[in-house]
């Protein structure tokens, strides 16, 4: 039986997934604040999963790695902003503040501006993420198909 491609990434959706979740422990150490931010676990955590997207994209027989690197990326976003939402409570003591002009809005109306901020920046994170990881991977296929 063929496995079907997920869209233009030439690579299962399955294997897009488990590669975004690579991702997740790194989320959960910050939130919980399990790991030092600027420690070397953190930092095993933050650049291995990516590595191993990369590796496996190459490794693949997909001839569109950008397409597969963004999906993952893509994917890793909404895994980080989920994941954020789900640990918000665990990850501050107290909830964030807003400051400036919006200081005098209700605390709830200020955690669901918080929240939504959060969202919206833990997607663009994932997404430049793959766009970046993209670009070398497609870089990579590019020159190594150029020597065979």
């Amino acid at each position: 039986m063929k496995r079907q491609s997920f869209l233009t990434t030439g690579m299962p959706l399955l294997m897009l997934l488990l590669l975004a979740l690579l991702g997740v422990p790194r989320v959960i150490a910050h939130d919980l604040q399990l790991v030092d931010p600027g420690g070397w676990i953190n930092r095993l955590l933050v650049f291995i999963p990516p590595l191993i997207w990369l590796i496996v994209v190459l490794r693949s027989k997909t001839t569109k790695p950008f397409a597969a690197l963004l999906f993952i990326g893509i994917l890793y976003g909404i895994l980080l902003a989920v994941t954020h939402q789900l640990l918000w409570n665990y990850a501050f003591d107290q909830p964030p503040q807003l400051g400036g002009n919006l200081r005098h809005l209700s605390p709830a109306v200020g955690s669901l501006i918080a929240r939504i901020f959060a969202f919206i920046s833990s997607l663009a994170t994932g997404t430049v993420v793959g766009i970046l990881l993209g670009a070398l991977g497609a870089a990579v296929k590019k020159l190594t198909y150029k020597r065979h």
